[in-house]
């Protein structure tokens, strides 16, 4: 199908983009990467009559440490993460969910910041930002605001963003110390939505015990879900197999999975189940290297 005709603006900085958000209502749209919103007005799911283009505003794509945070503008591509040294060094969690993310031509082009103000619980950067416990900055008209990630997504294809209001950054603490993290999702080909995905990560102390746990699950719940009971099982513990096996089996009683063509609910737990041990695992090699 064709897309619904519509208005086009670029502007050239986020005042003028949150201007226009205001000046047209309800009836725009911000376009980032548009790997989703193209694909969803092409279906007629999504009808804007004003698109807003923010690719020309500068300062909204970069991948820093400062003050103690990982900071992530935005619009930031995917191939961005893929290529950053930062990344590369210490956050291979975004390594793990960058290359299962769609196809190159999508990397190329999609932005961190739009795949989580989608909102949708079958995109994989919403449990990677639960498990590395991040806030986002969100811009509007008079003001900035910080909203935790576990207070960010609302409902389906509904985040914490408001009208009239663009999501800027994201901010996650920095990686010090014994600390690894990893992420994994079963597809059905290279490039689907995921049946189900998990991101972990672990922080060691000096005597190898966890610390500090992070898990988040992906396309098993209506929301980007937290496993909240798996974590606090990990934290404070020696990582024992009978521990890891508890925080994988409560990350599967937990989940919400809906049966469709990926599988069942049986199936689906079991997976988040498999994957969950296998990733705490893959996190705690990397957090011991």
């Amino acid at each position: 199908m064709i897309a619904e005709a519509f208005n086009y603006d670029a502007p050239t900085s986020l005042d003028e983009a949150i201007a226009l958000l205001h000046q047209y209502g309800d009836d725009a749209k911000i376009l980032a990467g548009g790997h989703s919103l193209i694909p969803m007005m092409k279906l007629r799911f999504a009808s804007p009559t004003h698109l807003i283009d923010i690719n020309n505003i500068p300062g909204l794509s970069y991948i820093r440490e400062e003050g103690g945070m990982l900071k992530i503008g935005a619009m930031t591509r995917e191939a961005d993460l893929e290529e950053s040294s930062i990344i590369k060094q210490k956050y291979h969690i975004f390594t793990d969910a960058t290359k299962l993310i769609a196809d190159p031509q999508v990397r190329n082009f999609g932005t961190i910041g739009g795949n989580l103000a989608h909102g949708d619980a079958a995109n994989d950067h919403p449990a990677v930002m639960i498990a590395l416990r991040a806030e986002v900055e969100i811009k509007g008209q008079d003001s900035s605001r910080s909203v935790s990630i576990d207070e960010f997504f609302y409902g389906f294809y509904t985040t914490a963003v408001q009208h009239g209001e663009i999501l800027t950054e994201i901010r996650l603490p920095a990686a010090s110390g014994n600390y690894g993290s990893a992420y994994h999702k079963a597809e059905r080909k290279v490039g689907d939505y995921a049946t189900a995905g998990v991101a972990v990560m672990i922080q060691l102390d000096a005597s190898g015990r966890c610390s500090k746990a992070g898990i988040g699950l992906t396309n098993v719940n209506p929301l980007p879900m937290r496993a909240s009971r798996s974590e606090e099982v990990l934290t404070g513990s020696d990582l024992s197999e009978a521990v890891i096996n508890q925080a994988a089996q409560y990350a599967s009683e937990d989940c919400n999975p809906s049966a469709d063509l990926r599988g069942d609910e049986d199936y689906k737990r079991h997976l988040v189940k498999v994957i969950t041990k296998r990733m705490i695992n893959k996190a705690i090699s990397r957090a011991k290297k």
